[in-house]
């Protein structure tokens, strides 16, 4: 597959991903939208270990990270389903810009690691600044719920980012399509299990719009985006890769407002900014190689 195509289809899945949550729920409700995407994705992703004959490792190691991984999968999209509801659609992508720093927090907190340099610290306490402004403007930023949506996308955004933590933690080495597999094996009961407590019935009608995004997520989001996110850190370096979190929350919010009419004031636009700038000071070190490269390549 081609690299740049690779690189633009993740950009193109992540920036769509939270407008289609939104419009998956239209007519179906959130806890039937979320089971159906996940178990169109672990339909597919098993299809495609089969057809291509990947290894499915049972190691303790393996069903260790299926496990973390399954739960924190369903921690985080329930709430992300939950609170995409009432707010507008850019807004998820642009807090879960914010896993990066909630990560390299959490892993110098439980894993020791000595991530939390002065210019991390920096990064993380303007990406702090960023959903500050944001949380201040919350009452304006979507329906009556506004505030309550943003609260339960924060705590998806913690949720995921522990999850990378235990992830990494533990180390597993299994095929990418396979931890996905196991992965939203793992999900699948808990996602049943909210909507026979939510709702528990089948819509009697589908809108086509709805259909087609959790068609859309089950497919693209669950499965084409992770597989092209490996395949793209394979032979990218970490400075290239990182410039997907920076992109992605201001496509997803030009989105939101050309396809779903969402506005975009002032305080929205200087928070998201705050955040982004944050992630890219906390992530500086990464910038360097590819600094180097371009100042050398201007030089010549």
């Amino acid at each position: 597959m081609s690299l740049p195509a690779a690189y633009l289809g993740i950009i193109l899945i992540w920036s769509t991903t939270p407008l289609a949550i939104q419009w998956s729920t239209e007519g179906t409700g959130f806890a039937f939208a979320v089971l159906a995407r996940m178990a169109i994705g672990a339909l597919v992703a098993g299809l495609l270990v089969l057809v291509w004959r990947i290894g499915f490792p049972l190691h303790a190691r393996a069903r260790r990270a299926y496990l973390s991984g399954g739960i924190g999968l369903f921690g985080a999209m329930a709430l992300t389903y939950w609170g995409a509801r009432y707010v507008n659609s850019g807004l998820v992508a642009v807090l879960f810009g914010l896993s990066p720093l909630f990560a390299a927090v959490l892993a110098a907190v439980f894993l020791g690691e000595r991530a939390l340099t002065p210019a991390r610290l920096a990064g993380t306490l303007l990406g702090a600044a960023g959903l500050g402004v944001i949380f201040v403007h919350g009452d304006s930023l979507g329906g009556e719920h506004a505030l309550q949506g943003l609260v339960a996308l924060l705590a998806a955004v913690l949720v995921y980012s522990g999850s990378l933590v235990s992830l990494k933690h533990i180390g597993d080495d299994s095929p990418p399509l396979a931890t996905t597999v196991g992965t939203l094996t793992v999900s699948l009961p808990f996602f049943a299990l909210v909507w026979l407590l939510s709702d528990g019935h089948l819509p009697s009608a589908v809108p086509p719009r709805a259909g087609a995004a959790i068609v859309y997520l089950g497919v693209f989001g669950s499965v084409l985006g992770f597989a092209l996110y490996y395949y793209v850190i394979k032979h990218l370096d970490a400075s290239r890769v990182a410039l997907i979190t920076l992109i992605t929350p201001v496509l997803a919010l030009l989105l939101g407002n050309l396809l779903n009419g969402e506005v975009i004031g002032l305080r929205l636009w200087a928070g998201t900014g705050l955040i982004l700038l944050g992630l890219a000071v906390h992530q500086g070190e990464m910038w360097r190689p590819l600094l180097r490269r371009l100042t050398a390549g201007s030089g010549g």
